[in-house]
């Protein structure tokens, strides 16, 4: 039996061989799904340490807050029953903070553990390994997308409802700033009736000197006037006149309908007229939405705070990008002053940030600008920061 002679193969051919089958397209797709991979464990690794930080640090801090508010509302609470104080005020209270002071939280959050993780030199092998600072960027704004969607949820449809039960505890036992009367109330109850009340008792839900005046085409067609009203709390919009008088013109006639009692539906309620000071925050933003609409059409004119509560909610729920953004271009690099200075920036920052956003407030309260645009200010502004700092940061 013949054997085949040995083909030799230089060294050339081997290497050459060796090159094609280590850039064949399978090794290829093998190194792209390990590279996937990788970035996955980063991104997981990166957002577990932002969302673990930031929920801390709102346990810590609102742990300080509470003992504050304890030593400030001590008699208060000692007074209440205890139950009310943790079911009514302290459980709206908490969430309440939390999501106002929401901004610093991640502000601090994002400051902390990234100074961490470039002092620990992570940052930079991240970057050596031909990651970008802006894939970097990526599980910074997943967590912040996640802020966002907590934030919104909370201010928009949670916790106004809770709001409710802890004005009701800090009225009744630490300050009462609930309006309980008002004089001189003119408002539109439909389209070309105007109600007058020359004064409204909240606790008895009575008014007195009361008409509402009917217009057609500019012309008084009828007027009706009472002596008293009292609104019936079981069911809305139920008023009961008392001594009522109804004067109706056509043209130069005239008739007049006199009684002593009338139960009629008028479509106003005393929280229409009597506007307390902190009313918008127990209003969800569909509710909010809704009274806005409905005061301007009866041309109410003290409804600013409630158009600037609902220009907040949407202003807070952005504000966790920007600060993200700022936070994470600011402390990603080595500093000599270390974390302390990084954490003394951001608490500087963050604050300048409510000051800034509670000034601009005022703007629209004063007239000065729309709700919309002095709860946007803010933003803009910090949002240019953040952009430069990006820009920075991306540039070392």
């Amino acid at each position: 039996m013949t054997q085949l002679p040995r083909m030799k193969i230089s060294v050339k051919e081997r290497i050459s061989k060796a090159n094609l089958f280590s850039f064949s397209p399978f090794r290829k797709r093998k190194g792209e799904k390990e590279n996937r991979r990788l970035l996955k464990i980063l991104d997981l690794y990166i957002l577990r340490k932002f969302l673990g930080t930031y929920f801390l640090a709102t346990l810590l801090l609102l742990a300080v807050i509470a003992m504050f508010d304890v030593t400030e509302k001590l008699d208060a609470f000692l007074s209440a029953p205890l139950n009310e104080t943790l079911f009514d005020y302290f459980a709206s209270f908490l969430p309440y903070f939390a999501n106002q002071l929401s901004p610093l939280f991640v502000f601090i959050s994002v400051i902390f553990f990234t100074t961490k993780m470039a002092g620990n030199s992570e940052i930079i092998a991240i970057l050596s390994s031909g990651v970008s600072f802006r894939r970097l960027l990526r599980p910074y704004m997943i967590g912040a997308a996640i802020i966002a969607a907590l934030t919104f949820a909370l201010s928009n449809y949670i916790i106004p409802p809770t709001n409710i039960n802890r004005i009701r505890y800090t009225n009744k036992y630490v300050k009462n700033k609930a309006v309980e009367s008002g004089n001189n109330i003119q408002l539109m109850v439909r389209p070309g009736e105007v109600a007058y009340i020359g004064r409204f008792e909240n606790t008895t839900k009575t008014g007195y000197r009361f008409s509402i005046d009917k217009f057609k085409d500019k012309k008084l067609v009828s007027r009706l006037t009472a002596q008293s009203v009292q609104y019936d709390s079981l069911h809305p919009y139920h008023w009961r006149l008392n001594s009522y008088t109804i004067r109706s013109f056509d043209g130069m006639n005239e008739s007049i309908t006199r009684g002593y009692q009338l139960d009629s539906v008028i479509p106003i309620e005393p929280k229409d007229f009597l506007i307390s000071a902190n009313d918008q925050e127990t209003l969800t933003t569909p509710q909010l939405s809704e009274y806005i609409q409905k005061q301007k059409m009866r041309g109410v004119a003290n409804i600013t705070a409630f158009e600037v509560e609902k220009e907040k909610r949407y202003a807070a729920t952005a504000a966790a990008f920007i600060l993200t953004l700022i936070g994470m271009s600011l402390s990603c690099k080595k500093s000599k002053g270390g974390m302390g200075m990084n954490i003394g920036i951001g608490l500087g920052l963050s604050f300048s940030y409510i000051l800034f956003s509670t000034v601009t407030s005022t703007f629209a309260i004063s007239g000065a600008t729309s709700p919309m645009i002095a709860m946007e200010i803010p933003n803009v502004i910090y949002l240019l920061i953040g952009i430069y700092l990006y820009w920075r940061a991306s540039k070392f």
